[in-house]
This record gives C-alpha cells, sequence and structure tokens, in this order.
C-alpha cells in the first residue's frame, strides 16, 4: 500500500496535551495502514511563529496545526494570543487545516474566533477524550470541518439568532458582561453614549426586556448564547 505522510505542527504550551495529541496520531497511524505522521511541536508563540514562517519560506505547508489560543505573548509583544498567530498562518500557510483549541467557554469570545480564523477544527479541551481526538484527526484529514459538540450547540444557537444583532451589538453585551463602565464604552466601541445608549434599548426590545438595569438583558443574551 501506497504511504501518505502528514505532516503536523502541534503549537500547545502544555505538555499532557501535546502528549495526548502524539498518542491519538500515533494511535490513528497504527490504525490505518499507509497513514504516517511527521510531529513538531511549539511550545510558545515565538517558537510557533520560527516554524510557520521557516515553513512559508520553503514553500511547504503543515498539513494540520493544532492550536490553542491560550498562549503566552511573544517576546516582542507583537503576537499576543493564539488567535494572532492564527492570522498569520491564514496569511503565511493558507493550505494547512487548522484545528483551534480552547478550554474558553464564552461565546462571544468563540464567535470571534470563529469570525477572524474560520479554523478546519474546533476543539473545547473540557469536551475531548481520546475517541473524539481519533474523530477530529480523521474528519479534518478526510472531510473537514469537525467541531465539538459545545462548539456545535453554539453554532446551533446562533443560528437562530444572529440575524437580529451585529459586531457591535455583541461587543456591547460582551463589555457589559465583564464589567466595562458605561462611560468607558466610548473607548471600546465606536459610538458616543448616546448611541451606545439607543442600542441598549434596542436589544432590551428584541429580547422584550422591560426593566430599567441590565442584569436581564445580560442573562437573557446569554442564555441565547451571543456572551
Amino acid at each position: 500500500m501506497e504511504q501518505k505522510q502528514y505532516s503536523i505542527l502541534i503549537i500547545d504550551d502544555h505538555p499532557l496535551i501535546t502528549a495526548a495529541y502524539r498518542t491519538a496520531l500515533n494511535f490513528y497511524s497504527n490504525k490505518n495502514e499507509g497513514v504516517l505522521f511527521s510531529i513538531e511541536i511549539a511550545e510558545d508563540c515565538d517558537i510557533a511563529y520560527f516554524k510557520i514562517k521557516n515553513s512559508a519560506s520553503k514553500g511547504q505547508s503543515y498539513d494540520m496545526i493544532f492550536l490553542d489560543i491560550r498562549l503566552p505573548p511573544s517576546k516582542d509583544g507583537k503576537i499576543l494570543s493564539g488567535e494572532d498567530l492564527g492570522l498569520k498562518i491564514n496569511i503565511l500557510l493558507p493550505d494547512s487545516k487548522v484545528i483551534v483549541s480552547t478550554t474558553l467557554n464564552d461565546n462571544y469570545r468563540i464567535h470571534s474566533i470563529f469570525k477572524n480564523l474560520n479554523p478546519d477544527g474546533f476543539l473545547v479541551k473540557n469536551d475531548v477524550t481520546p475517541e473524539e481526538l481519533l474523530t477530529t484527526i480523521d474528519t479534518i484529514l478526510n472531510d473537514p470541518p469537525y467541531y465539538s459538540k459545545t462548539i456545535v450547540k453554539l453554532l446551533r444557537k446562533q443560528v437562530a439568532n444572529d440575524f437580529i444583532l451585529d459586531d457591535i451589538d455583541r461587543r456591547i453585551l460582551y463589555e457589559l458582561s465583564i464589567g466595562t463602565r458605561m462611560k468607558d464604552l466610548p473607548n471600546i466601541i465606536p459610538l458616543s453614549i448616546a448611541g451606545i445608549e439607543k442600542r441598549k434599548r434596542h436589544l432590551k426590545h428584541i429580547f422584550n426586556i422591560h426593566t430599567v438595569e441590565d442584569k436581564e438583558l445580560l442573562f437573557v443574551a446569554k442564555e441565547k448564547g451571543f456572551i
């Protein structure tokens, strides 16, 4: 049987996670004759960016990149997280299939990652079992995308709800949910206080909320998967 070798880059700063990926890849290779994996590990943004640039300079792409979102910033402060690294991968290695993994359960952040990176796979680490890792690998190789169950639930909610909120609405809800004060919002969102208040009134109307406080608005927005 003809052998096919796939190049893999695992970007994660947790040795237990990288070991789990390596184990799953080796198990998959053993169970699928003819499939071999060449695995590289990058434990931080600097090493990962070096490997990505090096691969691009040779005109080569990794077949699959496992990308942790919560990575420490690069030493020069230009790459702040795995999300920033993902943007560079999309530019430098557009043919590489990227599987994002995260411990985040913040719907706003997950939505942002989807919009910015459009990954081929998206895993919430709490969902992942050894069996699911094998399913992820098989799906990404043969028929991507693959999303773990938390991501699928979020996507289902958003299919029903996305049409009523734009990015500014989402950002207002997100900032309020993390405790940002109204007076500080114009420094973050390109609207005046009056414009933001108008948006909030519109959101309350959409969600059929009649209280003055924001607590119920944020509760319903979270229930619907926006934050």
